[in-house]
């Protein structure tokens, strides 16, 4: 049996075996061994595509890899060796087979390629097939196969596959040279017309949000300009720590009605009286650790400060998803316990103010401000009123392939939960949220953004294609009709600029995805915050000032301008059409 076939038979094999225990749900199997099973087919999947590619002995078959690679536009083909482009990448040297090809491309552009091709990913084949088995993985899978085909047609998504395992087990790691490499089939075909496509909805993509970009800056602009003859009172220096001494107290939530226990950290500052509390609930993959900087920011200003860790979405269901431990990056049902959380949290706090010594006199509950970043932008909408959209889920899950919004895969996991569930997300002690970089275009949307009555703010990166700024956080922006409302725009600032490196072994962003200047980012965070919560929370009307463009303008730096607008018109810059691409 060839390489290719043998390939695609374990892949089919698998995926039938995956169905079949789905299946099983109608006739009794019980939820949690069938996840069970799940995960082990998995797991068996892994180690199949290990054993049968990195000790070609046990099963002794020709080994059979990508020698071309071809570029077809209809019925016009042009190909070049696989072994021409690998050459070019590891010496720089162009043969006469790439000449043709590279002769009017800029020096830049050949730089650009030959990083592209040698960089690595720091992931295993294990981490690598446990992803690529999961409902959004393989959703990932389809979309690349629109585009990449192997000598027939049904080798694009098993191809694929089997050549990420096989990258990532290299000693190099996984690298797109390797992918290349490692393709299962004598040639890999690259359908020009579909990727054409795919290129001109990315430009038209991107020519919105930079449209949509270019009037925040200038309606910041313009704030500037109005208020610059105002007397403005900005003499608190916020970029420093402030003066209240503090402990960190750790404790542990066991939410019966849900068999969910989890632990939460819980920051004090050394005052002699009640003080109101702000929540920090992190994104998917990341933990409690992941803000820490901002919570001791915050409880150096005299705040309290809870950070609980969501244990269906942190950075350790991340670990076990990779290492074959789990079958899911995460389940329908943490967009439900992510809220539930926070209230537990809450209503643990309210009694432990009652009775234990460390934390009575010191908490204000009715004065509570939540933050949270990507699905814990989530987390806080709905939090401060925002209920799941079902009807909105039924209407745009699952994805068009065309969508470059990769959030929508997460979101539309929610079409999954029981639509006959009472989900009650809100809670009333909340009177601000700040989301950065919120998930919450078809989960929430514009029904629901609209229900929120508290102030909010929402905390954007230009460059953040896990949740891209247009669709998940501009337009959701002017969907909220409460009266205080804030947008602040990061300038080349991507999905992970805000997040702290966490100490605990997460799994690592490479340079490049973080962005430039974190730490200045991170910055930009706190005073925001600080400002925010001090107005809205703790009721200290002389922080509205620094909610103000001519302070935002004082303290943005490069290479991450920042605009901060109360108001937005998109339809102004002709962007208002964007929404189609969140529907099905």
């Amino acid at each position: 049996m060839s390489n290719l076939k043998f390939a695609q038979k374990i892949s089919k094999s698998i995926d039938k075996l995956i169905q079949d225990v789905k299946n099983h749900t109608t006739n009794g199997f019980p939820q949690s061994r069938r996840r069970k099973s799940q995960n082990y087919i998995r797991w068996f999947c892994s180690g199949i595509a290990i054993a049968t590619y990195l000790i070609p002995s046990l099963i002794p078959r020709p080994v059979l890899s990508a020698e071309r690679l071809t570029l077809s536009y209809g019925l016009l083909e042009r190909s070049i060796p696989v072994e021409s482009l690998e050459n070019y990448a590891r010496t720089g040297k162009i043969d006469d087979e790439l000449a043709a090809y590279f002769q009017y491309a800029p020096k830049e552009r050949l730089q650009q390629l030959k990083e592209l091709l040698l960089t690595p990913i720091p992931l295993n084949a294990v981490q690598v097939s446990q992803f690529l088995y999961t409902p959004i993985g393989e959703r990932l899978l389809e979309n690349f196969a629109t585009v990449i085909e192997g000598d027939s047609r049904a080798t694009g998504l098993y191809g694929i596959r089997a050549a990420l395992i096989l990258a990532a087990a290299e000693p190099e790691g996984l690298t797109l040279l390797n992918v290349v490499r490692k393709f299962p089939s004598s040639q890999i075909s690259i359908n020009l017309a579909r990727a054409l496509e795919l290129t001109n909805l990315a430009q038209n993509f991107l020519n919105q949000t930079q449209k949509a970009i270019a009037l925040i800056e200038k309606e910041a602009s313009q704030e500037v300009t109005t208020n610059s003859a105002e007397n403005t009172n900005t003499t608190i220096n916020l970029l420093q720590p402030g003066p209240y001494k503090w402990r960190k107290q750790p404790i542990i939530l066991n939410d019966a009605s849900r068999s969910r226990t989890y632990p939460a950290d819980i920051y004090l500052p050394q005052v002699s009286s009640p003080r109101p509390v702000i929540v920090i609930s992190h994104g998917l993959g990341s933990d409690r650790t992941s803000f820490v900087y901002l919570a001791e920011y915050l409880v150096s200003r005299g705040f309290v400060v809870a950070v609980p860790e969501h244990l269906g979405s942190n950075a350790a269901q991340l670990q076990a998803l990779l290492s074959g431990r789990s079958a899911e990056i995460t389940s329908p049902r943490e967009f439900i316990d992510r809220p539930l959380d926070v209230k537990f949290l809450l209503d643990q706090l309210t009694k432990l103010s009652q009775s234990n010594p460390i934390f009575q006199g010191r908490l204000n509950l009715e004065q509570v401000g939540v933050i949270g970043q990507s699905f814990g932008g989530y987390t806080v909408l709905a939090l401060a009123g925002a209920p799941i959209n079902f009807p909105q889920i039924q209407k745009s899950c699952p994805p068009s392939q065309d969508t470059l919004n990769v959030s929508l895969l997460l979101q539309c996991l929610t079409a999954e939960l029981p639509l006959t569930g009472q989900y009650d997300l809100s809670d009333p002690r909340i009177k601000a949220a700040i989301a950065i970089n919120p998930v919450d275009s078809i989960v929430l949307g514009k029904d629901s953004l609209s229900q929120i009555k508290i102030p909010v703010m929402i905390v954007s990166s230009s460059k953040d294609t896990a949740a891209p700024p247009l669709p998940e956080q501009i337009q959701p922006f002017t969907w909220l009709t409460t009266a205080n409302k804030y947008l602040a725009l990061i300038s080349n600032g991507t999905h992970f600029s805000t997040i702290a490196e966490s100490p605990n072994g997460a799994i690592p962003v490479p340079e490049q995805v973080i962005g430039p200047n974190p730490a200045l980012a991170q910055r930009y965070v706190k005073f925001l915050s600080l400002s925010f919560f001090q107005t809205y929370v703790a009721n200290q009307p002389n922080y509205l000032p620094y909610l103000n463009g001519n302070y935002i303008n004082r303290i943005s730096q490069q290479p991450l301008p920042l605009s901060l607008v109360r108001s937005l018109d998109l339809n102004t810059g002709n962007t208002s059409q964007v929404q189609i691409s969140s529907d099905k």
